[in-house]
């Protein structure tokens, strides 16, 4: 089974280098974009295990992975490095963000038309197997994961208490009184 963290060729040989170094560091890799006009850009997506990701994390990794691309040189090219998190309105690349933010609104789109569409919005309902049940406004669709080319959650008000609450838990007096 694929993934949509990395989808071009180019992406994914930089993945191999960009991922071990990532994940190393105690975050996961949710999607790495390598691309643009004149100027080219790597996009790295990441996130903490736990969830969350601030500024630091972020100029970390940015540190460490530049260190690791300096070594391999798998681009011959000038570009600009980007750090990201996936935001609130992330993508959802592989098959466990599906699971995790079930019940949430999305978009997809596939590679080729399934029904005559390619493009769908619905609410998460089920991951079974490699499937996506997604409940749209024409009833419930059935894609499967290997026929998506992108997703990314919809910001609701439910999504923005979602991440509220995530953001609370992480903050609360509790929590740092755990880690003392």
């Amino acid at each position: 089974m694929r993934d949509l963290v990395a989808i071009s060729q180019v992406d994914r040989r930089i993945s191999r280098i960009v991922g071990p170094v990532v994940d190393r560091m105690g975050y996961d890799l949710v999607r790495l974009r390598f691309g643009g006009g004149r100027r080219k850009t790597l996009q790295i997506m990441a996130e903490r295990r736990d969830g969350g990701m601030e500024v630091d994390d972020c100029a970390e990794i940015s540190r460490a992975v530049s260190s690791a691309l300096d070594v391999e040189d798998p681009i011959r090219e000038g570009y600009t490095l980007e750090v990201s998190s996936p935001g609130i309105d992330r993508p959802l690349t592989r098959l466990t963000d599906f699971e995790t933010w079930s019940g949430h609104l999305a978009k997809l789109e596939t590679g080729e038309p399934i029904g005559g569409r390619r493009r769908f919005q619905g609410r998460i309902e089920e991951v079974s197997g490699d499937q996506i049940i997604l409940e749209t406004q024409d009833g419930p669709v059935e894609l499967c994961f290997d026929t998506l080319s992108s997703a990314k959650l919809i910001i609701t008000d439910e999504l923005l208490k979602a991440a509220a609450g995530d953001r609370e838990t992480q903050d609360s007096p509790a929590s740092d009184r755990a880690d003392n």
